[in-house]
């Protein structure tokens, strides 16, 4: 978000504050609100994000069933959250610079609606303006099975810019608890907008096996 700027406008200091980088996060109904709940908890040890919550009425609903936090816990995550509605809030403005928005988990009824530009609320609001002004838009969706036009759905927000990151689980890295597996998937969310994570380590490759002779091998 800009430049480091001096701590004293005067220049009496020269230490330099850090730019702070805004980054809006989506909540919505699907399945998986743990994934949005745990990007928050690691972003709020980074003093240098500010994170902006958006988390719609069902997704609001989703985390009291699926979880064990409040939806008040969840909002307290975050720098500044705001109502769906709020179509006026400050992320709603390609002016409000930011970092990009992740929408974790995304429901296919929200990425119907921003492939459609249909921003009637404030998540896909958001999400457009993401889009429009060139930044990183990634989307956890969760939905399975797919149908073609879910996946037509995927291929357009892909095509207008959008990475589409769906939660899949890895088990190369030989995960012991569910915590392991939704730690993974938003590490890859932090790495790809290039913020610092030590939820996974840097994958460095595998031995290669030496063959015994045996068929199959």
């Amino acid at each position: 978000m800009g430049g480091a700027v001096p701590e004293d406008s005067r220049g009496s200091v020269s230490q330099e504050v850090p730019a702070l980088k805004r980054l809006v996060v989506g909540i919505t109904g699907a399945t998986g609100s743990i994934y949005g709940i745990r990007l928050l908890e690691i972003l709020r040890g980074h003093a240098e994000v500010q994170t902006h919550l958006v988390i719609s009425a069902p997704g609001k609903r989703t985390i009291v069933e699926e979880t064990a936090y409040t939806v008040r816990d969840v909002e307290a995550l975050a720098a500044h959250h705001y109502d769906i509605r709020d179509i006026g809030a400050s992320i709603a403005s390609g002016s409000f610079r930011t970092v990009g928005m992740v929408i974790a988990p995304c429901s296919i009824k929200t990425a119907g609606a921003i492939a459609s530009c249909h921003t009637d609320s404030l998540i896909a609001r958001a999400a457009d303006v993401t889009l429009k002004e060139g930044r990183p838009l990634i989307m956890l969706v969760r939905e399975t099975p797919l149908h073609v036009g879910h996946l037509k759905c995927m291929l357009a927000l892909a095509e207008m810019g959008a990475v589409m990151l769906p939660p899949m689980p890895a088990f190369y890295n030989r995960p012991k608890d569910l915590d392991d597996i939704v730690n993974h998937t938003v590490a890859r969310v932090l790495d790809r907008l290039d913020l610092p994570q030590t939820l996974v380590a840097e994958w460095q490759g595998t031995t290669r096996r030496v063959s015994t002779g045996e068929p199959g091998d």
